[in-house]
């Protein structure tokens, strides 16, 4: 078989030609198209590192704000519990005082009606006790009580000790206003000129006297004179009894012995 040499220069030279024209226009576009896509692929692998670099730095700073708005949160919360812990316990306080307060204002109400209620059934017993003595006593005396009361004032007056009619004649001399006879009633005009008889009987001399009619006292009768006062009444007998009641039935922190009554007819001064 012979070989044609032109045909197998001529392929050769069309395969090289061929080869150039592949490398030229298909080859060479290819592999710049696959570096420039290497190239964007690199820039891109770089600009996501950088993206994961940045977001991991974001990520670290949010993570340690929210660590510091934990600890700020703690730290707020510890104080509203410490306020709320002194407030509560300023308002109990609040509230104890004025449960306090409304207590002690009620039992000062209380102790308040209480003696009102005390002083009260006491004046009105005081009167009634003193209504019945006086129609007892005058239902058993063979005179009227006024004019018994007007006696036994008289009894005591003449039975003064030296002392009592010093003090009083003093007081009469050194008064400038006429001394006064109080009682609790009308004195008649014989039981009036008794009372005038045994003063003047009494301290020796004529001494003016003033007769008035007092509604304070209660079935009694007294000598007013210079800040002086002699006075007796049924009162009298009541308070002494009274102070005695009261003696007795008050609590005492050790038994002591039971005074005597002391004597109704007073002298002191006014």
């Amino acid at each position: 078989m012979l070989i044609d040499w032109f045909t197998v220069g001529a392929q050769a030279l069309n395969f090289v030609v061929l080869v150039w024209l592949l490398k030229r226009f298909l080859y060479q576009p290819v592999l710049d198209a696959i570096d420039a896509r290497e190239a964007r692929i690199a820039k891109q692998l770089g600009d996501a590192q950088a993206t994961q670099h940045d977001a991991q730095t974001q990520r670290d700073a949010l993570r340690q704000k929210a660590d510091g708005f934990d600890r700020e949160r703690a730290g707020l919360l510890a104080q509203a519990t410490q306020a709320a812990a002194a407030e509560r316990e300023r308002l109990l306080n609040a509230a104890r005082q004025a449960a306090d307060e409304l207590g002690a204002k009620r039992r000062e109400a209380l102790e308040a009606e209480a003696s009102h209620l005390d002083r009260e059934l006491g004046e009105r017993a005081r009167r009634e006790v003193f209504a019945i003595s006086r129609k007892v006593l005058t239902d058993l005396a063979a005179t009227s009580l006024d004019e018994r009361i007007a006696d036994v004032f008289m009894r005591h007056l003449r039975a003064l000790d030296e002392t009592a009619r010093a003090e009083l004649a003093t007081a009469l001399q050194a008064s400038a206003q006429t001394a006064r006879i109080r009682s609790a009633f009308d004195l008649p005009a014989a039981q009036q000129a008794a009372i005038q008889a045994a003063v003047d009987d009494t301290f020796g001399a004529t001494v003016a006297l003033r007769f008035e009619t007092a509604a304070d006292l209660v079935s009694g009768i007294e000598l007013v004179a210079g800040g002086q006062k002699l006075s007796w009444s049924i009162a009298h007998h009541l308070e002494a009894l009274e102070h005695l009641v009261t003696d007795v039935v008050a609590p005492q922190p050790e038994v002591a012995p039971i005074a005597p009554m002391a004597d109704p007819t007073r002298l002191g001064a006014t």
